[in-house]
């Protein structure tokens, strides 16, 4: 029944990295599309852009993190593997937050990057304002990761 608890625990370190990755993906492609047209115009915007194209990013590195702490946790990474069923479905929902909101926070962080670089484009001046926009959606992909860390080390004291 044990082999069961990885399971669940697995699963969810894999969601957790391979959701927020694909968000992360999406929106740095995102990013990457709108950065390209802008330095078409003017190779000079080229850093200022790159680093709205690149926020959306985050999210599969948070996402990894929390892969990486469960993998450690249900000993996958050294130690253990022999956690219960109970255990490792908890390992699961743990991951869950940053599986679940990175994806959609990612995604959403790149509409906001876009809409930013068509700011900087016309308004140069105006970047860091502009790095403000997304930069708020990152706070919910920040809270997620540590919800999903506060649970994932929680989890550890319990007995079942």
């Amino acid at each position: 029944m044990s082999d069961m608890g990885v399971f669940f625990a697995l699963l969810g370190a894999v969601l957790a990295a391979v959701m927020a990755g694909i968000g992360s993906a999406i929106g740095v492609g995102m990013g990457g599309q709108a950065a390209a047209g802008v330095v078409t115009e003017d190779p000079a915007k080229f850093s200022k852009v790159l680093i709205l194209q690149l926020l959306p990013g985050t999210q599969g590195i948070y996402g990894l993190l929390i892969a990486f702490i469960c993998l450690t946790q249900i000993g996958i990474m050294g130690g253990s593997s022999d956690i219960s069923l109970a255990k490792g479905l908890l390992y699961f929902v743990a991951c869950l937050p940053m599986a679940i909101v990175g994806l959609i926070s990612a995604i959403r962080q790149a509409n906001a990057s876009v809409s930013a670089i068509a700011l900087v484009a016309k308004k140069p001046d105006q970047f860091g304002k502009a790095m403000i926009f997304p930069a708020m959606v990152e706070t919910y992909a920040i809270l997620a990761l540590l919800v999903s860390i506060l649970a994932i080390f929680g989890i550890a004291g319990v007995n079942i």
